[in-house]
Parts: structure tokens; sequence; C-alpha cells
């Protein structure tokens, strides 16, 4: 029975092939772009000869996936989604269902709202200064994407950190190009691992909250290409989205969606980016301005004042005031990646959130978000936690009942639900979402001999108290961030500066740890034994947490932004447009160029409460032995580094250039990394390959990075500032390379 039993499966599955395979030879006879065999720009061509001029207008106009105004979505809108576009079902083009974004498949608010697994915020996967992380990261929130229904997330947020206040800084990459470039492009490359389309956004120089609908970025073209431009541009070399989403802001006068030096010229023309350009939910101001300025497709109608993309965009064809050449291109661009990742052949199926593992995607989030907790201060070796600790204080941050999460359209809504319904705001961008993973508990099951008592800190002086009477404290502070709002100061809210001096004046072995969606000053760190950046870590985060602060993980992020001392040091001490007044328009400039971050720190010669690059290990690193040549054309430097403590531990090695003739908008940039896991007394050889654009100044005139021959000194070091690094010059010849960095002859 067992033997005609297999038979019989097996005979079923060849006639289920033969029947499939059939099928397939008789659509690419009636359907030729339905060829899997031919390319991806040969197949929408094909398919392009056969739409309607309707059909065509029906992919370039997106509708709000959830009731907006008063005007419910589409029938075959997926419930509480951020977007939909109709496909063409004669000609097999599927609908594009359209979820929010980085941190996992987010919902909107509302009794409908999806439980899904949420990474943690973009800073910690960028902190964990490895692509592999991020990369398991983007293809698990990809799969639960794809599980749930939706073929395109709006995932991909590399905006660089222009100023710590943003709040959105906690979907982002950070601060420097090629860190923010590289981890939001693997990131990118994962989630489009399970045929569906990423989005890399907000494009470009959408780099704060307060008036970013109104407000203009003045920069000049060669600042915006060795900066914000370079981060994004690196992002899709590296994970090769299928969509760009433009940006609310204005860039130079003009509005992002509808800027044709930004989507023509640099996008499509000099990075020569094949898909298409949707623009940000509300961020379409024209019709005939936006199509002929390189806008493929209108997003979330009705967030838009009009529906610039439907009757009006037919009546802007049909006169010619749109070529219908570009129409053809636009919808050519949307067609393209939709055959080049697979959204065509594989389509989604109806939402199946039965079929996700949700224990498996937690121990995923769990990872990234112990990869990048930074520890920045451990005195006295007061952590790791010790199970012989007797009495342990447990104070604030919620941390009885779970972890932070950051707010707005990227909000994930967590299995088992909002551990602390009902904090304020409850509206946009809020909720304020507590995920049910409580530090408190986790730390309780692995130091079950401790005495465990916690206090919610609301009361200084009860919190005081209790630290007093403890053996040690772990003290959580938060600090709430969201979009379409910027913070007022780096200072914790809520008088949270206050409760930790009192309760470290009552007790030096105070542990702080951070939950925070970006860089916070700290006025009582003389005073903290110890402090965990630990950011908004996601689903299972106080697991993550606890095992951090009790060493079974050793921690070995890496801030991926600078720490300031004080908004003083900022290139604008005070936050343009702050307060934001409605429809108020204003200037930002920029005038600090490309010189963002640690580089601006190192123009100025400030020093910041943390550097750039900073984070420590529960044991000890020696890097040595830098050696740098030029092979084939590519400047390559290799290392070693030991572990030369007593328990296994990764080291982010970083390598950063200073020209010693050459003239660069700073001293020195970052221009390799490589993370290590090094066994105790144990050594690893590392090396990097130096893209020659970290080595040059763009030049405008000619759209060309030109390296100027000289000496240069190569750095082996731990952070942007580390007192211990090594280093070596090499000679560089001089050498011009294409936009895109390729070698060109002289």
């Amino acid at each position: 029975m067992k033997i005609s039993k297999k038979i019989s499966v097996i005979s079923a599955a060849v006639a289920l092939f033969c029947g499939t395979a059939m099928a397939v030879a008789a659509d690419t006879k009636d359907q030729p772009w339905m060829n899997q065999k031919l390319a991806a720009r040969e197949r929408a061509d094909l398919v392009l000869k056969e739409m309607s001029l309707d059909e065509k207008l029906k992919l370039v106009f997106g509708y709000m996936g959830a009731e907006w105004k008063n005007t419910p979505p589409p029938a075959e809108a997926r419930t509480q989604s951020a977007g939909f576009i109709p496909g063409v079902p004669r000609l097999g083009i599927p609908n594009l269902w359209e979820a929010d974004a980085g941190i996992g498949v987010a919902s909107q608010a509302g009794p409908n709202a999806r439980e899904a697994t949420a990474l943690p915020s973009g800073l910690n996967t960028a902190a964990t200064w490895d692509p592999n992380t991020a990369y398991a990261g983007g293809a698990m929130i990809g799969a639960e994407a794809r599980a749930f229904g939706f073929n395109v997330m709006l995932a991909g947020g590399v905006n660089l950190m222009r100023d710590p206040r943003n709040g959105r800084n906690f979907e982002y990459g950070g601060e420097d190009p090629l860190l923010a470039g590289r981890i939001v492009g693997a990131q990118i490359k994962g989630i489009q691992s399970n045929r569906i389309v990423s989005t890399l956004k907000h494009y470009a120089l959408n780099d704060q909250e307060s008036g970013r609908t109104t407000l203009d970025v003045k920069i000049d073209d060669r600042s915006a290409r060795m900066s914000d431009l370079l981060a994004m541009q690196i992002a899709k070399e590296e994970g090769n989205p299928g969509s760009v989403m433009c940006s609310y802001n204005r860039v130079n006068g003009v509005y992002a969606c509808e800027n044709s030096y930004l989507l023509n010229e640099v996008l499509k023309h000099d990075w020569g980016f094949q898909g298409w350009v949707m623009s940000d939910w509300g961020a379409t101001h024209s019709t005939i301005a936006a199509a002929n300025a390189g806008l493929d497709q209108e997003s979330g109608f009705p967030f838009d004042l009009s529906n610039y993309f439907a009757a009006p965009l037919k009546e802007a064809v049909q006169n010619g005031w749109v070529p219908p050449a570009r129409l053809d291109d636009m919808v050519r661009r949307i067609l393209v990646p939709m055959f080049e990742h697979g959204v065509i052949d594989h389509p989604v199926a109806a939402p199946a959130p039965a079929t996700i593992d949700f224990k498996a995607h937690a121990a995923v989030s769990i990872k990234d978000a112990q990869e990048g907790m930074v520890l920045l201060k451990n005195s006295g070796g007061v952590l790791p936690l010790k199970a012989s600790a007797q009495r342990i204080a447990v104070i604030g941050g919620y941390a009885d009942k779970g972890v932070l999460a950051g707010g707005g359209s990227s909000l994930v809504y967590p299995v088992g639900g909002n551990a602390v319904p009902g904090l304020e705001p409850k509206t946009w961008p809020g909720p304020v979402m507590v995920y049910p993973s409580s530090p408190l508990k986790a730390l309780q099951r692995r130091l079950p001999k401790a005495s465990m008592r916690f206090n919610d800190g609301a009361d200084p002086a009860a919190a005081a108290r209790l630290a007093k009477d403890s053996d040690v404290v772990v003290l959580f502070a938060t600090q709430w961030t969201g979009e379409g709002m910027d913070v007022p100061n780096l200072s914790l809210p809520k008088n949270q500066d206050a409760l930790i001096a009192a309760v470290t004046a009552a007790n030096p072995k105070t542990v702080v740890v951070l939950e925070t969606g970006g860089p916070v000053t700290m006025p009582w760190l003389p005073q903290a034994a110890a402090v965990l950046e630990a950011w908004f870590p996601g689903t299972g985060g106080g697991e993550a947490i606890a095992g951090v602060l009790t060493g079974e993980t050793n921690p070995s992020g890496h801030l991926p932004a600078t720490f300031p001392a004080s908004e003083s040091q900022l290139p604008r001490p005070v936050l343009d447009g702050y307060p934001e007044v409605e429809n108020r328009r204003f200037d930002v400039d920029y005038h600090e160029g490309a010189a963002v971050g640690y580089k601006w720190f190192d123009l100025k010669e400030l020093k910041p409460l943390f550097p750039f690059g900073y984070g420590l290990s529960y044991t000890e690193f020696a890097m040595s032995d830098l050696a740098a040549e030029v092979k084939n054309g590519v400047l390559q430097a290799s290392f070693k580094v030991k572990n030369t403590g007593r328990v296994a531990g990764k080291q982010v090695a970083q390598v950063y250039v200073a020209p010693l003739q050459a003239k660069w908008e700073a001293p020195k940039r970052l221009a390799g990394f490589q993370k290590l896991d090094v066994k105790p007394g144990a050594s690893a050889r590392g090396s990097v390959s130096i893209d020659p654009r970290l080595l040059a100044v763009y030049e405008s005139a000619s759209k060309t990075w030109k390296v100027e021959a000289g000496d240069y000194r190569l750095v082996l070091a731990a952070s942007a500032m580390d007192p211990q690094a090594s280093s070596v010059v090499v000679h560089l010849d001089a050498a011009t390379y294409d936009v895109n960095g390729k070698p060109l002859k002289e």
C-alpha cells in the first residue's frame, strides 16, 4: 500500500506539472509576455502594446488602502493597507497591493489592524553594521508581506540624519552615506527575495518632519551628490529596488515629486534607474508638470488635493501636453520591475496569516535587536548582571509590560496587542505602542534567584528609595518619536533626566537602558554606572534587552550617528520650522553641505557626547597590522582584529580615509567597515575594498568623481574618535570616475 500510495502521489505531481506546463505554454502562445525566458524589458514592451489608454492610466493612479477623508478604498484593497493600484486582469497584470513599511507589515489605525512581527528600528539595524543581519530582517518582513497578500512594500528609508531631532530618524540608517546605503540596500534586497517589490525612499533630502510638506531645502549639487544622494545611490546599487518614492519637500524651489533634475536627470539618467517613481501620499501637486518631470505614479488618493493622474492625465495625454510616449514610459517603468522581481510570475494570494511562523520571525527580530544595541558605558564591570545579585530594582519605561515602538505609518501592530493602551497621543502619529515583551519578566526568567522589585518611576523620590535599598538598579528611560513631528530638543521627555539623577544619587550601581528614536543628551552620565542604547527594539525586545544585560549575548552594536553633547553643537541649533505652523513656507539652508554628522564635528573640532561608530563590549579587542594597496585600480585595506578578553565577541572594524593634500568637506570619511566575530584569545583577518567615490570630490559640470593625486591616510579605528586608532599612508594617482563611480580614462 505504501508503494502504491507513493506512486500515486508522484503520478499526481507529474500530472499537475504537465498540466501546468501545458497551461504556461498556452499562455506564452496567446500572451508572449508571459514567457519567463524573455528579459523583463522585452516582456514589458510586449504587453504594453496590447494595453488600451484607459488600462495604462489605471496603473499610474493609486488609491489609499484604508478609508481616508470619508472616502472608502476600492473593494479589492487589502484591509488597513497603505495603497492599491488596479491591475489589468485580461493581460495577466495583477493588482498592486502596497504595505508600509521598513519595520514590518504595518497597519493603519483602526479595529481591523493586523498583527505582525516588528523589526527593531532602522537605526538599530544600522547599528549592527552588518548587511547580513539587515538582509535577514528584510527577508523576514518581506515574507510576512507576501503572506498578508502584499506585493509592494514601502520599505527602504535612507534619509540621512542631518538633524537628530527628526522624529522619523528611527526608520532610517543614520548619518553616513556608506553605512546607510549598504544597510538599507541589503534590507531592500532581502524584502525583494520574496518576489515582491521594495521602495527606496524618501527621495530626496527629506531630513526633518517639521514643515515637511512646505519647506524648501537649499543645497548645492556637489554637496547633495556627496551626502544624501550618495546614500540613496549606494542603496539603489546594493538593493536594486523596483520603486523609488519621491518626498514631500521642495528642493531648491521645486517639489521633489515634480523635480525634473532629481527624477529625470539624477535618478533615471545618471543612475540608470529602470523602475518607477511613486509619490509619497499627498506629495503630488500637478498633472502635466509632475508627469513630464518624471513622476510615474500618483499614490494614495485622496491624500492629494486632486486626482491629478486620473481624468486630468487622460486629458493631458489626449491633448499632447503629456506626450503619449511619456505615458508609455510611466507604464513600462511599472511593468519592468513587476516582471523582474516576480510579481507577475508569482502572484500573491489572498491573505494567509496562519502560514506565518511568528515564533521563528520573532527570533529574527531579537537577533537584529541584540546585534544593534550599543553599550555606551560600563564602569566597574556592573554589566553583565551577575546571578549572585540579591536585590535588583527595575525602574521606569513600562519595563513590567513591554518595550516602546515608534509612531506613524511604519507602526506595526504586534501579536498580543498593545501592552499599555491609552498612552498619549492616541491619534496620529499614535497610538503610542508598547510591544508586549517585558524586560522585567525576561530578567526574572534569567535571574530566578534574585529579588526583583519594580517601580514605575512616576515618583522620583519613591524610585530613589527603592534604588537605595537595592544591590543594583536597572532604569529604563524612553523617548517616543514619530512621523510628522520632530522633538523640541534632545533631552529625555517627561522629566526623566531628574528621575535618573535621583536614582543614580541613591545608588551608583545604576544601569540606564535607553529606548529612544535617536540620540539624546545625558546630563546624568557621570553618575550612571552603565548605559545601554536599546533603540526601539521591536518584537521580543524585552527578551533581547535581558539577553544583553545578563551576558547571554555580548553587545556588539556601534553608533550609526553622533550623539551631541548639546543642541548648540548642531549646524542648526534651533530647528527650522519648529514648532510647525500649518501651510507656512520656509527655507532650510543646508550650509554644512556634505559635512553631515561626524564630519561636521570633525570640521568644527567639536567633542560629542559619543562619537559615530562608538560601541563597547564585554570583552576587549586589539586591532593591528593595517596595510593598504591599490590593486586593479581599487584601494584595498587589510587588518587584524584580536580578542584580548575572556569571552567571545564581535568587533566592528572601521576604516576612515583622510587626505593629506586634497581638500574635502571634512577631515575624514568612513571608507569601509567589517564586523568580525572573534573567540577569546583568537585573531581574525579583515579586509575592505574602498569605493572610489569615497576618495573623490564630485564635479557637477562634468558629472564625474575626481580623485586628486597625493597622499591619503587610512585609519583603522573602533569609532570616528578612537584614541587607539592606527594608520598608514598611501599615495594615490589622479583618477576620474563617472557619475556611478566607474573608472574613466584620462
